[in-house]
């Protein structure tokens, strides 16, 4: 395999939607989404209404990569080899004592095995990996706190209820019907909410489809939001710049379960047809689906035994381990956490946030810290330091998401932005085992591993 990847080798460019395409202004989302599900638990399940109350200073612990550990309420930052870097019980950090005395000496997370091979769902368990459910990550160590408050036990009976307000806030009928709180308000200020894709992004989209190459759209969302997205990101022209939509898409189900179990279906008036496809055999937008049949249609479309695909997405569970896994998709993995770290951003996200200025300054968000920034209780994405018992001895470990990124992903970007004005055929260093680990990150890698090598070497 080759050391450098170029776009112009790909005869098909595949795009996740939500946070990948689209970005979105992360502090206002984040904080509508930590609503949306807190106002359910409230005024649904009965919660103090206190959850609904939140400092600025209360976002540092909102941060990707945590898992809840749900049978004792206690959230866990993992290294690369599944040790507990850090961990707090509710929002309340453990101390290097308490981290062992629950973990054992060589502080291990007994699950971790499970989670790290196959990104499966479990009910003792759940991976926070994407900004769509990472506020949830705060709810739950406010809920934890608040149960501890009552004098109530601690098991996973609260994770019922935070399923609950997930589900009522996403279900697929849930845009159409105007019900919970996320869509309603994103449809009636989709600016608020959705950055638009830079004049360079659509020339870079057209460029790739003029070039002969196949343009595809995967998302999980439902065809009704995704239509909302791609025209205030892209214009009401959007449709032309992709060959297939597919939208539903159940991943990482897509890519991993056998074709039987979801056919592809056709939709009306964004109402999935009630009889599934046998195969696919022309592009269009579909739902729901699986990608062995979208790989028949591509090699039908390409005239190539085996079309090479790129895929870029910002899930690990949902889009870069079962693409790169199952699909054997060259895979972009989009890590915002990288703009945190000293990567500076493109001039279309900083045009971006010149227009969403007011709400700044109205001082709803001052003080604020974005989910993709480090976090003072949580540390880096990338890189943190393993204390041993007794506090001397401190190694610097890479953690369980960053081993993950240059495992499973191709390479790494902070947006589609940092590379749409480059040309089709430049050369990005990939992840490789037997490469420095900053390389495979462009423009530049993030601060933490720069600084990481520089004291190994």
């Amino acid at each position: 395999m080759s050391e450098y990847f170029s776009l112009s080798d790909c005869d098909v460019i595949g795009f996740d939607l939500d946070h990948t395409l689209c970005r979105y202004h992360l502090k206002e989302t984040s904080r509508l989404i930590y609503e949306s599900f807190a106002r359910y638990l409230v005024e649904h399940k009965g919660y103090d209404k206190d959850l609904l109350n939140l400092t600025p200073a209360t976002w540092d612990f909102c941060f990707k990569g945590l898992v809840v550990d749900l049978e004792d309420g206690n959230l866990v930052k993992l290294a690369e080899d599944g040790t507990v870097l850090r961990a707090t019980h509710g929002t309340s950090d453990l101390s290097t004592e308490e981290i062992i005395k629950h973990y054992g000496p060589k502080r291990e997370w007994n699950h971790f095995n499970s989670l790290s091979t196959s990104f499966t769902r479990s009910s003792k368990y759940y991976f926070y990996d994407n900004y769509f459910d990472l506020p949830g990550a705060l709810l739950c160590g406010r809920v934890v706190d608040m149960l501890h408050k009552r004098g109530n036990e601690v098991n996973s009976d609260f994770w019922k209820d935070m399923v609950a307000a997930i589900d009522h806030n996403y279900n697929t009928s849930a845009f159409r019907d105007d019900a919970g709180t996320y869509f309603p308000s994103v449809k009636r200020d989709p600016g608020q909410y959705l950055q638009r894709c830079s004049d360079s992004v659509k020339t870079w989209l057209r460029s790739m489809k003029n070039a002969g190459q196949v343009l595809l759209l995967i998302t999980s969302s439902h065809s009704d939001y995704c239509r909302l997205i791609c025209e205030h990101i892209l214009g009401k022209d959007f449709e032309e710049l992709f060959d297939i939509i597919i939208t539903n898409a159940l991943k990482p189900g897509f890519f991993s379960l056998v074709p039987q179990q979801r056919p592809f279906r056709t939709l009306v008036n964004d109402v999935e047809e009630s009889e599934g496809l046998p195969s696919l055999d022309k592009p269009g937008w579909y739902s729901q689906g699986n990608w062995p049949h979208l790989h028949e249609l591509l090699k039908k479309m390409t005239g190539k035994p085996e079309p090479k695909v790129v895929y870029f997405g910002d899930s690990m569970r949902s889009d870069m381990f079962p693409a790169s896994s199952f699909g054997k998709w060259e895979t972009v993995m989009i890590v915002e956490e990288m703009e945190g770290e000293g990567v500076p951003k493109s001039e279309a996200a900083l045009s971006n946030e010149a227009q969403v200025e007011p709400l700044e300054k109205k001082g709803k968000f001052e003080g604020m810290k974005s989910p993709s920034a480090v976090s003072n209780q949580w540390g880096s994405y990338f890189v943190d330091v393993h204390k041993s018992g007794g506090g001397d001895e401190e190694s610097q470990k890479l953690t369980w998401c960053c081993h993950c990124i240059h495992k499973y992903s191709t390479m790494a970007i902070p947006s589609v932005e940092h590379i749409a004005d480059l040309p089709l055929d430049y050369k990005f260093p990939r992840f490789s085992p037997d490469k420095p680990c900053t390389t495979g990150y462009y423009p530049r890698p993030p601060d933490s591993l720069l600084k990481r090598c520089e004291s190994m070497s």
